[in-house]
């Protein structure tokens, strides 16, 4: 919440997040997030355009990928089978964005159990890539292993995320 009501309304790149949460809750949750955010904010659906303020929220079990098509970036949901445990995973959502975007994406890890997310964070070869800090973290798994297998490279405090996120993006 706190970094989604930090973001800035002018981004001009779309967001895609991995929330680890079951099916029934992500739809609540989007909402929710929507009424603080100054960007709109929804649960993804099959063939959503990916476009500038607009962040999409993968349903509570499902993969969600990103393709780029002629005309505009779609999302597809997935039933695959869960990866590192689930689904959605960051995985399944950074390899995707990788292939698409190659080096003009942003990836972002933070708080977690597990591994979900570090491996194809550090595949992103040339995107920019950051991890919520290990002090801001209420479990510091997902950002840990993501930062000692060198995919993250720089840690950012929770406190912090949406001006970092908002000076990339503006940047870029």
């Amino acid at each position: 919440r706190e970094v989604f009501s930090g973001l800035s309304p002018d981004l001009r790149q779309p967001i895609v997040v991995v929330q680890h949460m079951p099916a029934g809750f992500t739809a609540e949750f989007a909402a929710s997030l929507n009424n603080i955010c100054p960007l709109e904010v929804k649960e993804a659906a099959e063939g959503d355009l990916l476009k500038k303020g607009r962040i999409l929220i993968a349903p509570g079990g499902r993969h969600v990928v990103v393709e780029k098509k002629n005309l505009a970036s779609v999302v597809h949901l997935s039933d695959e089978e869960p990866r590192n445990g689930h689904r959605p995973s960051a995985d399944v959502l950074f390899e995707s964005v990788a292939k698409t975007y190659q080096a003009n994406a942003l990836g972002i890890i933070m708080t977690g159990m597990g591994k979900d997310g570090a491996a194809q964070l550090a595949e992103m070869q040339g995107a920019r890539t950051l991890g919520q800090d290990p002090e801001s973290c209420i479990v510091y798994g997902m950002p840990r292993v993501a930062w000692e297998m060198g995919g993250v490279q720089k840690q950012v405090s929770l406190s912090n995320m949406a001006k970092e996120i908002n000076e990339l993006a503006l940047k870029y």
